[in-house]
């Protein structure tokens, strides 16, 4: 779909939508009710401050600023209002509007209402539109005309005067009231709000950004909340025309940060145009100052006409974007500064200045709104686009994620191989090395014995029969039972029991419950078996014995716990002062310190003789 095709035909008929909107009723005076009196004209009392009273008639709407500008004073309005023909029951009521500063409004002689004290400057009439009712026994009978008088005072600079008088009945004025209030004070309530809500927000995400166009937009916001709360503040905060000083210099900053923003937005930032905006903001505001203090309202007036210009001259940045660029932020910045630069040259030549026949009601505020409602879309838009940013860096980090754990799995499962290699190779050297050093040397001792010129057969047999052992231990150290020393020791026993039974040795296999261990190696379990197997190769030999008692303990309570395995025979054992000795017995220390292991050769019993072999072997839980 072609969207800038679409967009800018769309933006034009919303563009002089806007326009029709800036410049429609209710601001003219065709939308009087039926049945009511429009009154144009008033018999003035004018008294100006330092100059002599003036007794004329005035045109309605009459703008004192206009006419003694950067005077206050005091004015006196008389009106005469048409007899009118009241239906029984029907009540009247007057409608008036730039009624200022402070009024007393008299129907027929009576005082029917009172805004303010006259000459207290701490309350504004001219911030509202005023519904008045007139009793029925106010007015005159007999198809008399009826008599208003409207006594003012007001200060310089303030707007003060008489834009409009409605005379009629209550019924049809009512629903116009409650029109001009929402157009008028409920309007700016809203847009103060807004411009508060969104100024906030942008603060905040300045505050975390630190994002040029989110801090302007803050400045112009806020600022812009003092401009709408003074058009509906009747009681101002502060003294005037302090209170005055500081809503327009509010209102500089609000036009010329809002003029900062469009190029931010726009992301063009010619340094001689910014340089120039924030000049015009400078020397406005210093205007601003000088008019309220020295009571000179043209230098207002010429800063907010710097305003206009500026304002105006970011215009073609903003065109080029949307008609060039064709970028769609451009065409609504583009219909959105078009109003509020009509809507700014409205303010400033019919409402302040008084050209093409003046107006009352001012527009910027109006138009300005949009502008709130564009930093909303930009909100949207970004977090929008920020949100589909971060799903698109998770599929790229989630895509990388995965092609990292495919090379991590190929890395572990090379290693994995290399592992499983280097173990087999491992294995082969230990197997190799193990029938070397038992199979090997049995079988070398074998030869030397069976080299001799008359070879002992019993020496031959008992060789062969430790080659055969050794042959047994090194295949029994290839099964998985690397963490169960009762089956390591079971298997010991079965390979020895026939041994024993040739000898008539009787066998006391004493082993307790021993919990599963951690997996230890091969390699002990081996060393483990020699131990055991020299010490029953011993007893056959050398002990004379007719009973071995085999006890296997676990001893947990111990630090570190530990296997304790004791062997004891019945034979002839150590002699008095005889000390274990011999290439066995240092081969069972040696073996028993390759694992870690205490080994212990004692006579069993002083007066019974006997020999006892203890082997503590500290061993782990799993």
């Amino acid at each position: 779909m072609n969207r800038p095709a679409l967009f800018f035909p769309s933006l034009r008929a919303v563009l002089l939508l806007l326009l029709w909107l800036a410049f429609a009723p209710p601001f003219a005076h065709a939308a009087t009710p039926p049945g009511t009196t429009d009154v144009r004209s008033a018999e003035a009392s004018l008294e100006p401050d330092g100059l002599p009273l003036q007794v004329r008639q005035v045109a309605l709407p009459f703008r004192w600023d206009h006419e003694f500008p950067g005077r206050g004073g005091k004015a006196s309005y008389r009106i005469v209002l048409p007899a009118d023909a009241v239906r029984e029951g029907e009540a009247q009521a007057l409608l008036m509007s730039g009624l200022g500063n402070q009024v007393t409004v008299w129907f027929n002689g009576a005082l029917v209402a009172n805004y303010g004290v006259l000459g207290d400057p701490t309350y504004d009439a001219a911030k509202a539109n005023h519904l008045v009712p007139l009793a029925a026994a106010l007015r005159r009978g007999n198809g008399q005309t009826q008599e208003l008088h409207i006594h003012a005072t007001l200060q310089r600079q303030r707007g003060g005067g008489l834009a409009s008088v409605l005379y009629g009945p209550e019924a049809s004025l009512a629903p116009l009231h409650r029109s001009q209030q929402n157009w008028r004070n409920t309007s700016a309530i809203v847009y103060a709000v807004s411009l508060l809500l969104m100024g906030g927000l942008a603060a905040g995400l300045w505050l975390r950004q630190r994002d040029a166009l989110y801090g302007c937009f803050a400045l112009a916001a806020l600022s812009g909340v003092a401009r709408n709360l003074d058009r509906v503040l009747t009681e101002a905060p502060l003294p005037w025309p302090l209170w005055g000083a500081v809503v327009a210099v509010c209102y500089a900053c609000h036009i010329g940060l809002i003029a900062r923003f469009v190029l931010l937005v726009l992301d063009r930032n010619p340094p001689w145009l910014v340089r120039s905006i924030y000049g015009a903001l400078a020397l406005s505001v210093t205007l601003a100052c000088a008019s309220f203090a020295f009571a000179r309202p043209v230098l207002w007036t010429t800063g907010l006409a710097i305003l206009q210009v500026t304002s105006t001259i970011c215009l073609p940045y903003v065109v080029h974007g949307a008609l060039v660029a064709r970028r769609r932020i451009a065409g609504v910045l583009m219909a959105a500064g078009t109003l509020a630069i009509l809507a700014g040259a409205h303010d400033l030549l019919l409402v302040r200045m008084g050209l093409f026949g003046g107006a009352y009601y001012t527009l910027t505020s109006h138009a300005i709104f949009f502008f709130v409602m564009i930093l909303a879309g930009l909100v949207v838009e970004r977090y929008s686009r920020t949100v589909a940013d971060y799903r698109s860096l998770n599929a790229n980090l989630a895509a990388r994620v995965a092609e990292r754990e495919e090379q991590l799995r190929g890395a572990f499962e090379t290693v994995r191989k290399q592992q499983e290699e280097q173990a087999v190779l491992l294995e082969r050297q230990r197997i190799m090395r193990e029938i070397h050093d038992g199979v090997g040397s049995q079988l070398v001792g074998l030869l030397n014995v069976v080299n001799q010129p008359a070879p002992d057969r019993d020496v031959v047999e008992e060789h062969v029969k430790l080659a055969l052992d050794e042959m047994r231990m090194a295949v029994d150290s290839l099964q998985p039972m690397h963490d169960d020393l009762t089956t390591v020791l079971a298997t010991l026993r079965y390979r020895l029991q026939p041994r024993l039974d040739a000898a008539g040795i009787e066998l006391v296999w004493d082993v307790a419950l021993i919990p599963t261990l951690a997996p230890f190696a091969a390699q002990a379990a081996l060393q483990l078996q020699r131990i055991l197997l020299e010490a029953f190769t011993n007893v056959l030999k050398h002990a004379a014995a007719t009973r071995i008692v085999m006890h296997v303990g676990w001893h947990g309570e111990q630090t570190p716990p530990l296997v304790r395995i004791v062997l004891t025979d019945n034979g002839r054992g150590l002699q008095a002062n005889e000390r274990p000795g011999g290439h066995g017995l240092a081969n069972m220390r040696s073996r028993a310190q390759a694992i870690g292991a205490r080994l212990q050769i004692e006579r069993a019993d002083a007066q019974a003789g006997g020999t006892r072999v203890s082997l503590d072997w500290p061993c782990a839980l799993p």
